[in-house]
């Protein structure tokens, strides 16, 4: 035995390790967290695109034509729909998960809140997910008692 197992891991940290392993997964509301009075939420990401937009898209309109204002207007949907709202989302869940996972208070306050959701799927197949009703750490004692190694495989 090493010196580790002395001591129980703390959920969080076994956590961590099954996430590392890809053992489980980690699901963000990304709604929820891009709005205003989240720990994660950044104003400049999500205001300054949009605003360059419409206010691109007047412009055109009001100096040269209607038709120029609405083809800005529909290139600028389109920019924001494929190229930036995925990066926010990206940005948002990485954000989120690194300040979930920095403490269980942080963890919890999330989980609560029914911003986190976790899923596994066993390697013999069985697929368990935990959401707010559910008790994460229950689900991280599981995941992590049916993925560790047995020592009648060496």
């Amino acid at each position: 035995m090493s010196e580790g197992d002395d001591a129980p891991m703390p959920p969080i940290e076994r956590l961590r390790l099954l996430l590392d392993a890809q053992q489980a997964k980690l699901g963000v509301h990304i709604r929820k967290m891009n709005s205003p009075g989240s720990p994660v939420y950044r104003y400049g990401e999500n205001i300054w695109p949009a605003g360059t937009i419409l206010v691109t898209s007047f412009a055109g309109t009001a100096l040269i034509h209607f038709y120029v204002g609405a083809a800005i207007l529909a290139v600028g949907c389109w920019w924001w729909l494929a190229k930036v709202q995925p990066r926010i989302r990206d940005g948002v869940f990485d954000r989120t998960s690194l300040w979930a996972l920095q403490s269980e208070d942080h963890f919890d306050a999330l989980w609560a809140k029914g911003v986190l959701s976790l899923s596994a799927e066993l390697p013999d197949g069985r697929k368990f997910a935990a959401g707010r009703r559910d008790d994460w750490r229950a689900f991280v004692r599981l995941v992590s008692r049916e993925t560790a190694p047995t020592e009648d495989a060496a």
